[in-house]
């Protein structure tokens, strides 16, 4: 078999028998999904296109696809316990340029919206002949469908798709990166977040199409209009035709004049049909408790009392973003072949680009990292985008601090907090024989300059 003119080898899979994985339960997901079992009975089902088109919904995937798709992936190498940042010639292009139609970004928003919108995301590996992969597609999970073999092996048949230029076929699993989500019913199909926001979606895209239709009437729900006697069910048909052309939509406010004693009474709205605002709110809270996001990230609800954006961020960093890095991660190191052979090499997603526009944090973290001594000057430069300055390479503390070890030989004593008491200077050394060794040296050379001035006066 050959994808994107390269042989792909088979080992005896068109032997096996291929029996399709169930997509869901109660009906052909992702045509109709129920918000509860009997719901597809009662014509209460769920399109998922339609639960996707409520505003929350919206925000949530685009907030969470576009944040992830924000942050640079990079091949790091572990030397030691420490993974810093490297270059391969093999990793670092498809890993800088999926494929040459998305850029980065363009590529992990994608991964993310299949993820998040259909629960499956299913990524195409294309290989070179040296079976390096040199290009990743996001297909359209609606045109992927699961296989398992009698012998417990995964295949994935595949539709035909002009972007990816492939006709239908099947391929291993070792050819797809399958990252799936919330395996409720199946460990092979991921169930997204609208299997549990569906119904609230709904809700609140019926509460706006009622709003739509109130406000389009002026905000008037409308009214009743009594007859003293019966009215013939044709005449009261088309008395109702007659009313509506003539006093609704753009005719509401006109004079109406009735006959034979008719009255119009007006209906008034409720306490609870008034609340349409809270309603709104309500279900927006609610899809955006099941994707992890916090509800003033999307505009619902109050911001925090508090101004501190790093713990705002770290907040939504935990609950929406660190699983799905850490899953895309893991996915990467296995199918690029990164992790499990051996390489020592990894990917790693650039987190710091969530406070990227935190200036005062940033500064504030990298300050108190290079008085810690847990980084150099230099390394701090870096963070920032700048050179290393002369003499930064090295971390610096400051010179009163002990290390544990020389605590610990201070406690060590029977009185650590007695004053040191500095040695006593030695005594001089009282030898007679050294006295008279030196008396000799200075009888020697007095001698010496007498005899020096003698012979000078002799000299003149």
């Amino acid at each position: 078999m050959e994808i994107f003119g390269l042989h792909v080898p088979f080992t005896g899979e068109k032997q096996k028998a291929l029996s399709s994985v169930s997509e869901g339960r109660g009906g052909w997901y992702p045509l109709i999904r129920e918000p509860f079992a009997g719901a597809w009975q009662r014509n209460m089902e769920i399109n998922v296109d339609t639960a996707a088109s409520f505003h929350a919904d919206f925000a949530c995937k685009t907030l969470i696809a576009r944040d992830i798709a924000k942050l640079r992936v990079k091949l790091v190498e572990k030397d030691g316990n420490i993974w810093s940042e490297t270059t391969n010639p093999a990793y670092s292009p498809v890993l800088r340029r999926p494929n040459d139609y998305q850029t980065r970004n363009q590529f992990y928003e994608s991964w993310m919206l299949s993820k998040l919108g259909r629960g499956n995301t299913y990524v195409l590996k294309v290989r070179d002949n040296r079976n390096v992969v040199t290009a990743l597609h996001v297909l359209d999970p609606t045109r992927v469908q699961v296989l398992v073999a009698d012998d417990g092996s995964v295949f994935y048949r595949l539709n035909s798709d002009n972007l990816a230029t492939i006709n239908d076929i099947v391929v291993p699993a070792r050819e797809i990166i399958h990252d799936r989500m919330n395996c409720l019913f199946h460990p092979l199909v991921g169930t997204p977040p609208v299997f549990a926001s569906g119904l609230a979606s709904m809700l609140g895209i019926n509460a706006q199409k009622a709003s739509a239709l109130l406000f389009e009437n002026s905000s008037l729900p409308g009214g009743i209009v009594t007859a003293p006697t019966a009215v013939d069910d044709q005449v009261a048909a088309a008395f109702k035709v007659k009313w509506e052309q003539n006093f609704s939509k753009n005719n509401l406010g006109r004079v109406a004049i009735l006959d034979n004693g008719m009255k119009y009474e007006p209906i008034t709205m409720t306490n609870v049909e008034g609340q349409m605002v809270e309603s709104l709110k309500w279900s927006a809270e609610v899809v955006c408790s099941v994707y992890h996001v916090p509800p003033y990230k999307v505009g619902v609800g109050a911001l925090p009392s508090y101004n501190n954006i790093q713990a705002l961020s770290l907040e939504y960093f935990g609950q929406g973003l660190q699983s799905h890095l850490e899953e895309i991660e893991e996915l990467l190191d296995h199918e690029l072949g990164l992790g499990g052979w051996g390489t020592g090499l990894g990917t790693e997603f650039d987190t710091d680009n969530l406070l990227r526009m935190d200036s005062t944090t940033a500064i504030a973290v990298i300050r108190d990292a290079i008085g810690a001594g847990v980084m150099s000057p230099n390394e701090g430069r870096a963070r920032l985008d700048l050179k290393p300055a002369k003499g930064g390479e090295s971390p610096y503390l400051q010179q009163q601090n002990y290390s544990l070890a020389a605590l610990a030989k201070r406690d060590a004593q029977d009185d650590p907090f007695k004053p040191n008491t500095p040695a006593a200077a030695p005594a001089p050394a009282n030898d007679d024989n050294a006295d008279a060794e030196m008396d000799d040296e200075k009888l020697a050379a007095i001698k010496n300059i007498a005899r020096w001035g003698a012979k000078s006066m002799l000299t003149a």
